[in-house]
């Protein structure tokens, strides 16, 4: 039964991951297109669209949080490690550990508020790009910092379980 649930797990892993990627590649191409379309436009038919300076931000907002999502699902977040290098195995693997549940505790905490100011949005009904409800476009924001809190819940508890049975640190 635990190799038929890791295999479901790992199956949803890999499309886990192939949505993040796949979200990747379309923001990103789609921010390119738009970008250059913007440039051409200006620069050869005194033209444009109204709209894409506006539309690019929001673009490049999912864009990093769909990145940092993916980032995080190798434990590849931005890090300040000094400590590991003068830790020995089973200190260092505590610390990570204690990194981890802090990670997931601040994701949390940034997910909690993030929701409350998109949440504020949605009650002020405010709007972008004319005339669509802002809090749709925003709503990335707590999504994002809500799967990070998870994920890193996820490794701190792995490492946790690593630590208490004297494995050595695993990223």
């Amino acid at each position: 039964m635990a190799e038929q649930q890791s295999g479901i797990i790992a199956r949803l892993d890999r499309l886990g991951r192939l949505v993040e990627n796949s979200m990747l590649v379309l923001l990103l191409t789609s921010m390119i297109l738009l970008a250059s379309s913007q440039i051409i436009l200006r620069n050869f038919f005194d033209s444009g669209f109204v709209w894409a300076d506006e539309v690019l931000r929001i673009l490049l907002l999912w864009t990093a949080m769909f990145g940092a999502v993916a980032a995080s699902r190798q434990n590849r977040q931005i890090a300040i490690d000094v400590l590991s290098r003068f830790l020995p195995g089973r200190w260092n693997s505590l610390a990570m550990t204690l990194v981890q549940f802090f990670t997931a505790g601040v994701s949390g905490l940034i997910a909690w508020h993030s929701y409350r100011f998109v949440n504020d949005s949605r009650i002020y009904e405010d709007l972008l790009m004319g005339d669509w409800p802002a809090w749709i476009f925003q709503s990335v924001i707590p999504l994002g910092f809500a799967l990070i809190a998870y994920r890193y819940l996820v490794f701190g508890l792995g490492s946790a379980s690593r630590v208490i049975r004297g494995e050595g640190a695993r990223a």
